[in-house]
């Protein structure tokens, strides 16, 4: 609790201007609560909510994450065209993504250069750049 009696969760909910509800805090409990960065899907996120005490829909979940996305407070990213994935660290870093256990973590970005990329069509301008590099066991 900050010196004003709000939560970690509260405070982080407050910075992208959204209200606190109960489901909200639940669920921003279980993504920020440790201070850990995470990645969750829609799915890894509601089985964890099942074991709190502010038990959540499933619709609930997929609403929460996009309207935390659309917020800023996470950065949806999608592997293989439908599933995505929610990541608390909202800068701009590379992922490796296990094809076997579909889990997706974070890659160093130390040695990841890219040195240039296609001019954006007229009107539009580049919003962010998501690397996802594919890992396989041998």
């Amino acid at each position: 609790m900050d010196q004003n009696g709000d939560t970690t969760e509260a405070t982080w909910l407050a910075s992208a201007g959204l209200r606190p509800t109960r489901q909200r805090l639940s669920l921003a409990q279980l993504l920020i609560g440790d201070g850990q960065h995470r990645h969750v899907t829609a799915e890894s996120l509601y089985e964890a909510s099942r074991d709190s005490d502010e038990r959540v829909s499933l619709a609930t979940v997929y609403n929460t994450l996009r309207v935390f996305s659309e917020a800023g407070l996470l950065r949806e990213i999608t592997v293989n065209g439908a599933r995505s994935y929610f990541d608390t660290n909202v800068t701009n870093h590379p992922h490796f993504f296990w094809e076997d256990t579909e889990e997706l973590m974070d890659a160093p970005d130390e040695d990841l250069k890219i040195s240039q990329l296609p001019t954006a069509p007229a009107g539009t301008e580049i919003a962010k750049v998501d690397v996802v590099i594919r890992l396989r066991r041998k």
